[in-house]
């Protein structure tokens, strides 16, 4: 399956298991273009994760096909797929005797030539995408002293600094405080409607994709439940359906969705 022109990415029937569970996700279709900031939505242990790690190469799908650009994934070579996918992990490493600034440094990588050192051109880079996440000021620190949310901020400038046609994110904002949540939603956006840039995020936080996000994905135990813009996603059966929770939906003063949970089934907390 090539796509539609314009596309991407595009998954074709994916399927991934484990030994416990050889049927656990999928089949998942998916066309994403330049321009979409696509957040995949559901409880824990939906696939969100497998899904992203499917997509950057970490994972051979057991059925199906996935291609970029028209080309099947697994065909590209490791670095050209570097500078084309950028994948910042739930959990980052935040241990690296490095600074803040050589971490971020770290995502010019693939575009680098023979050369050891960085050029000019690798350092503005770097620098811009240090300015857009606010993290010019921690430059020089050495990354194991900066906060978890601080260092998380960090590996998205690195990740930016890759310069890539896709940006996979899973959970970029837990670690963050509220401002910092709705500063990289809103950043994420803006980059999205760039002329090349596609997101995609794993996220909890069902209000902010719902406000920041052109599509979602919603998963549960590792299938599609619904997918398309936020507006036609987001209704009272197919939450329920995914999160075995009654939600009520709502609009702010902007006219942006909200869910709230009303009610919960699943017991075990009070």
């Amino acid at each position: 399956m090539a796509g539609e022109p314009g596309t991407v990415l595009s998954l074709s029937g994916v399927r991934y298991g484990f030994r416990s569970r050889p049927d656990f996700l999928g089949p998942i279709d998916l066309e994403l273009r330049p321009g979409d900031f696509w957040a995949l939505v559901g409880p824990n242990g939906s696939g969100k994760t497998t899904l992203l790690r499917l997509i950057a190469g970490l994972l051979r799908p057991a059925a199906g096909e996935i291609r970029l650009g028209g080309r099947r994934l697994a065909a590209i070579p490791a670095r050209e797929r570097a500078r084309r996918l950028a994948y910042m992990p739930q959990t980052t490493t935040g241990d690296l005797d490095f600074t803040a600034g050589q971490v971020v440094l770290l995502g010019r990588y693939p575009h680098r030539g023979w050369g050891m050192f960085e050029s000019p051109h690798d350092e503005g880079v770097a620098r811009q995408a240090m300015e857009l996440t606010g993290t010019l000021s921690f430059a020089e620190r050495r990354l194991m002293t900066l906060s978890g949310g601080e260092a998380q901020r960090v590996h998205l400038a690195a990740a930016f600094a890759q310069e890539p046609e896709i940006l996979l994110l899973d959970e970029p904002t837990a670690s963050l405080d509220l401002a910092h949540q709705v500063a990289i939603f809103r950043l994420l956006r803006e980059r999205a409607q760039g002329p090349r840039l596609a997101v995609i995020v794993a996220t909890h936080d069902l209000n902010l994709a719902a406000r920041y996000s052109s599509h979602m994905l919603v998963m549960q135990e590792g299938k599609r439940v619904a997918a398309g813009p936020p507006t036609d996603v987001l209704c009272s059966d197919v939450l329920e359906e995914a999160f075995g929770v009654a939600l009520v939906r709502l609009r702010d003063q902007e006219g942006h969705t909200l869910v709230i949970p009303v009610e919960c089934d699943r017991g075990g907390v009070a």
